[in-house]
């Protein structure tokens, strides 16, 4: 990509690890261009901590909150606080382009974007895109999917499906290292266990439930148990009862390393997990959130399962299910790809589209500036 000294990129991407991670991997492309990036993330401890990770970036908190059909009046008070903020960000430094990743912090920077005439684009990472991002997709001028099935999803008359963006450490993992930096043993199979970035008590309660049975029938085991806040002390007394060797941590900034260390994967199936699990070749045992918006865990998970083997349990079916997909997992392995996902180059297909949009864009008022 050329240099772009002058360009000024902002991404909205606060609520969750899912929306943060692929945001701040484009940010990382349009950086290495040579651009500004700016990331708007919310209040929440998730994105405060992911934001410490992350120089040479822009960060600012903005004022946001879930649409709820219950309480919609929250919605539109964080609404206006928002736009607010963000007014007050673009006209200190007006934006070349504007980036959403989807969810509850993306509807003010792209409303102001689209009123200032600023490129907006969106970044859709589910299977099902969110509600958001369906509402957004009209004021957009460029939108792109993680997933083939949500390009007719949107309003909008082009959708392209570039992958969901992954950090570049997420590729090529030694898992000797990963596991020496982690505290694990090398020479003794991994079972990493995660429940969201903002944890998962289902999960917790499920891995600890068949925790006993799969120590029995794999007694070689060791665990990488990432927990929440919540259920820290908890979770560290089952492994201590069932005398497994573990390493519980309420958060882990060293997701790769966790990946690369691990044989197989039990989490949620949110699309910025998918396609790090992809990335880094891990086995994995998907627990779709039930109650997911539109039920979009679902079917990521459903399409990850097919292109990729992973096996899925739901919720409901018990530790008894849970076991037995790890045990099938470890037993049999199987190692493919997402046809988009364990692409390297998503991050930097996004950022060369914005970009070029912006060169263009600077060119068309250059020219009529020229004819004035």
């Amino acid at each position: 990509m050329a240099r772009h000294l002058s360009s000024r990129v902002v991404i909205a991407c606060g609520g969750t690890g899912g929306h943060f991670f692929p945001g701040a991997a484009v940010g990382r492309e349009l950086l290495t261009a040579g651009a500004r990036v700016t990331l708007l993330v919310s209040s929440k401890s998730v994105d405060r901590q992911a934001a410490r990770t992350q120089e040479g970036m822009d960060i600012r908190e903005i004022s946001a909150a879930a649409l709820q059909r219950r309480a919609p009046w929250r919605f539109l008070s964080g609404l206006c606080r928002s736009l607010t903020e963000i007014h007050g960000i673009y006209r200190s430094d007006p934006p070349s382009a504007v980036l959403v990743m989807g969810g509850f912090t993306s509807a003010a920077p792209a409303l102001l974007g689209w009123l200032w005439d600023v490129p907006v684009f969106l970044h859709e990472s589910n299977a099902i895109p969110g509600r958001a991002n369906r509402l957004l997709a009209p004021l957009a001028c460029g939108v792109f999917a993680g997933f083939g099935a949500a390009r007719g999803r949107f309003l909008h008359q082009s959708v392209e499906v570039t992958g969901t963006p992954v950090r570049s450490a997420f590729f090529r993992l030694d898992t000797a290292d990963c596991r020496a930096r982690l505290g694990l043993k090398a020479d003794r199979p991994v079972v990493l266990v995660m429940g969201g970035s903002q944890g998962a008590r289902s999960i917790n309660e499920l891995v600890c439930g068949m925790l006993p049975k799969l120590l029995v029938a794999r007694p070689d085991l060791q665990f990488l148990h990432l927990t929440g806040d919540t259920d820290l002390n908890s979770v560290r007394s089952a492994y201590r009862v069932a005398r497994g060797r573990a390493v519980v941590r309420a958060f882990l900034n060293d997701m790769p390393a966790a990946l690369g260390a691990a044989d197989v994967a039990v989490g949620r199936s949110g699309a910025s997990s998918l396609a790090e699990l992809a990335a880094a070749g891990v086995p994995a045992v998907l627990v779709p959130m039930p109650g997911s918006a539109d039920d979009h865990q679902r079917h990521n998970a459903r399409y990850y399962s097919e292109a990729y083997g992973a096996k899925v349990v739901e919720q409901s079916a018990g530790p008894a299910a849970l076991r037995a997909a790890i045990l099938d997992q470890l037993n049999n392995p199987k190692t493919g790809s997402l046809p988009a996902s364990r692409d390297e180059g998503a991050a930097t297909r996004v950022a060369a589209r914005i970009l070029e949009v912006v060169c263009q864009r600077g060119l068309s008022i250059k020219t009529q500036v020229a004819m004035a």
